[in-house]
């Protein structure tokens, strides 16, 4: 019997957090040791946010609901459901939701997201 040329994943990574976002890591370092790409579904709850960073990867988010902030290079955007975003590796960004509103997004890092190459800032 050959191997299949496709993956289902019926159970994704779930990264453990200490500031109350889910993320699910879908395809990746985490789940498939792959690399090259990571795809994972988050839910970033009101009040949320992260430490600027400047990662070494492009970074593409889809918001399924609910709305997200990005400082990028200084400057303030912010998506709603239904919008995406590509930020290129290298700029200086911080995501958050300062709304009231749970997000909900899918986010796909090329390469694979790693800590390695976030270089988030203390």
């Amino acid at each position: 019997m050959s191997k299949k040329p496709y993956i289902i994943q019926k159970r994704p990574f779930v990264v453990p957090t200490t500031d109350g976002k889910l993320i699910e890591e879908h395809f990746g370092n985490a789940t498939t040791g792959n690399s090259q790409i990571s795809i994972a579904h988050m839910i970033a709850p009101p009040g949320w946010s992260e430490p600027f960073q400047t990662p070494e990867f492009d970074e593409y988010t889809y918001i399924i609901r609910g709305k997200k902030q990005f400082i990028i290079n200084d400057e303030e955007v912010v998506l709603e459901a239904g919008q995406s975003i590509k930020i290129n590796k290298h700029t200086r960004i911080q995501y958050s939701n300062p709304f009231i509103e749970a997000c909900e997004y899918i986010a796909i890092c090329l390469p694979a997201f790693s800590m390695e190459l976030v270089n988030r800032e203390d």
